[in-house]
């Protein structure tokens, strides 16, 4: 069992950045994938970035360049830097673990505006 609580949202003007952190508790965290997905109003959840245990990491295209994730086995946590955000991103982001029925989080707003 894995519960995850996300956390580092807000709002920020465009190119501005956040870092968002995904912290576990629970078993079995440090050797599976961790994934990062958004969700914006009428959109459906899109898949953003993943990271596996060993720190292979591979992004939608809308982000590359732009956000990283990382993974820092020791505290349970898997983070997202955001840089240059754009009004696009403005959406609902949530951690996962497991695939679409496996463990997520509550989820933590991302709002950029100016």
């Amino acid at each position: 069992q894995v519960q995850l609580v996300e956390s580092g949202g807000g709002l920020v003007q465009p190119g501005g950045s956040l870092r968002l952190s995904c912290e576990a508790s629970g078993t079995g965290f440090n050797v599976n994938a961790v994934r990062w997905y958004r969700q914006a109003p009428g959109k459906q959840r899109e898949l953003v970035a993943t990271i596996t245990s060993r720190s292979s990491t591979t992004y939608a295209d809308s982000v590359k360049g732009r956000f990283t994730i990382s993974r820092d086995n020791a505290k349970n946590t898997v983070y997202l830097q955001m840089n240059i955000l754009q009004p696009e991103d403005t959406a609902v982001y949530y951690c996962n673990q497991g695939g679409k029925s496996g463990y997520w989080g509550q989820g933590t707003q991302v709002t950029v505006s100016s």
